[in-house]
């Protein structure tokens, strides 16, 4: 056992910033050499580890262990699991979508091949619960409880999006349900890991699940609105890549809600398109997103999302001055243009 676990609570009552978190958990990442054989097995998994981004989900674990008074440093390793199965999801989910790119890299699937993507992938789902080794019994437990029921969740959520490409008649109930599967789960978990190596009462851990939930809804509903409305230079996909695709966001769903049975009927016509040169789509379908009030509808989904997730943090019994940290993170990712 490291002796980072002995580590007495007391010690620790400060917290790091967003990048300071980024960082740690970077430098441990690269400490985490993957280099075993069959390299064709191992080296995909190095390479999608590698590619970066924001690594907003171990930051939450790392940042929810400090919440609650212990270092970062003991909550590394579920941070680590976090992020591998974070990346196994993606290594399977562009092999569904056929995707090119992933963070502007060759898919692993594009870079190897179909069969290794899987295999791969399949790998990590396991690597990442071996990190959990790393705890002592009753923790190991909880975490890999938790994971085992939020890993289901996130391939149920995969589903229900997969299933809703065929239907005409998501409504927002089933669109929420699906993302907060697909994504808010996995968000809401990593800050309850952190708050399961922190060993705090199983009340306050709910609460930051809650608090992760709710800020994980908000995270993809901003997302679907940056799809149709973010700026290309600062958002690092392509713009109305869900309008080429015809998904059912948020977006669409509400605009077919509130606009006439003509204008509705024109929406649900560009949504049935497969076309060579998507402009036209795309700016008809936003012109349609904004005169129907879908884009702002949305906008008061993020917000109602994001002020559900501070009301959670209010009941939450800990320093005033984390639960600003927590809020500040909130407000962050409600106002992000990537």
């Amino acid at each position: 056992m490291n002796c980072i676990f002995g580590l007495r609570k007391s010690e620790f009552h400060f917290m790091h910033n967003i990048s300071q978190y980024q960082d740690f958990f970077i430098s441990y990442l690269k400490s985490q050499s993957i280099n075993k054989e069959p390299k064709s097995l191992y080296e995909p998994i190095e390479y999608i580890l590698g590619l970066g981004g924001k690594r907003m989900r171990p930051v939450l674990t790392l940042m929810a262990s400090e919440v609650f008074d212990t270092d970062y440093k003991v909550a590394l390793p579920a941070a680590m699991a976090v992020e591998v199965f974070h990346n196994f999801s993606l290594v399977h989910d562009d092999i569904m979508d056929d995707a090119p790119l992933r963070r502007g890299q060759e898919t692993v699937h594009e870079k190897w091949n179909i069969n290794t993507g899987i295999l791969s992938g399949d790998a990590m789902l396991i690597l990442a619960y071996q990190y959990f080794e790393q705890y002592e019994p009753t923790v190991f437990r909880d975490l890999a409880k938790l994971f085992s029921k939020t890993a289901l969740e996130v391939c149920e959520g995969q589903q229900w999006d997969v299933d809703f490409e065929e239907r005409n008649n998501v409504t927002i109930p089933e669109y929420l349900k699906m993302i907060e599967y697909k994504t808010a789960v996995l968000v809401a978990a990593a800050m309850k890991m952190g708050a399961i190596v922190a060993k705090t009462s199983e009340k306050e851990a709910e609460l930051i699940y809650d608090f992760g939930l709710n800020l994980g809804l908000a995270f993809q509903l901003q997302d679907d609105f940056l799809d149709a409305f973010g700026d290309p230079e600062t958002f690092g996909k392509q713009v109305g890549g869900d309008i080429i695709e015809n998904k059912k966001t948020f977006l669409y769903i509400k605009a077919l809600e509130f606009s006439n049975p003509e204008k509705a009927s024109e929406l649900r016509e560009l949504f049935n398109l497969q076309l060579e040169d998507n402009t036209k789509k795309i700016e008809t379908a936003k012109a349609i997103f904004i005169e129907s009030g879908a884009s702002k509808a949305t906008q008061e989904a993020i917000e109602m999302y994001t002020y559900k997730a501070f009301e959670t943090l209010d009941k939450m019994d800990i320093n005033p001055e984390k639960k600003n940290i927590l809020r500040k993170f909130g407000e962050n990712l409600m106002g992000r243009k990537v």
